[in-house]
């Protein structure tokens, strides 16, 4: 969906669209404190993610979770638990905020690179894009807690405190297929999707 490069009144608008859902997304568990595992919060940045590349494309998909990344970083606070500065990125939740700019990028690519994408694009993105946020997420907690906050945890702990949330995960992902491609075919009609796809040829 997304291929032209020069940024356009609407595209801005979805960016940060997308950045407010990570921010809510994010903070779910605020209102419900136990839906917590290993005190690390359940949320759906992972769904809003993913549905950012299957929707906005790479360019805008990444450039929207890069800018939710930059706001929390600049201390609003957008991070889980209302939480807000640079340092979040260098605890161990970090790495999952840093892997949803890749995986909002890798979906995009693979949808884009369709002409006409069905069903299993979408389902085989979202996929793609959750497995990229847990090995990014999961390994650099490992590296965290073991290198510089000293709190040594072995390696097949930190994928077994992670798959308490593969279930809420995976099914989010098979819902999010479902529902992007809804959408995708919705905006297909659009003017927004016209004028896209114009500027692209």
């Amino acid at each position: 969906m997304d291929t032209n490069r020069k940024f356009h009144t609407l595209d801005i608008t979805l960016v940060a669209m997308f950045a407010a859902l990570m921010a809510i997304g994010a903070n779910i568990t605020s209102w419900a404190p136990f839906l917590q595992v290993a005190n690390v919060p359940l949320s759906m940045q992972p769904f809003f993610a993913i549905l950012a590349g299957l929707l906005l494309g790479s360019r805008l998909g990444a450039v929207s979770m890069f800018v939710y990344m930059l706001i929390g970083m600049a201390g609003a606070p957008v991070f889980a638990g209302f939480s807000g500065g640079a340092a979040i990125i260098f605890k161990s939740t970090g790495g999952f905020i840093l892997s949803y700019i890749v995986a909002a990028y890798v979906v995009g690519k693979m949808v884009e690179a369709k002409k006409n994408p069905q069903l299993p694009t979408f389902m085989s993105a979202s996929f793609v894009g959750i497995f990229l946020i847990y090995f990014i997420g999961t390994n650099y907690m490992y590296l965290a807690v073991n290198y510089w906050l000293s709190a040594p945890m072995s390696y097949g702990t930190a994928w077994k405190v992670m798959m308490w949330f593969a279930v809420k995960d995976i099914a989010f992902t098979i819902a999010g297929g479902f529902l992007a491609l809804r959408i995708y075919r919705s905006l297909q009609h659009s003017a927004y999707f016209a004028q896209r796809k114009k500027h692209a040829a």
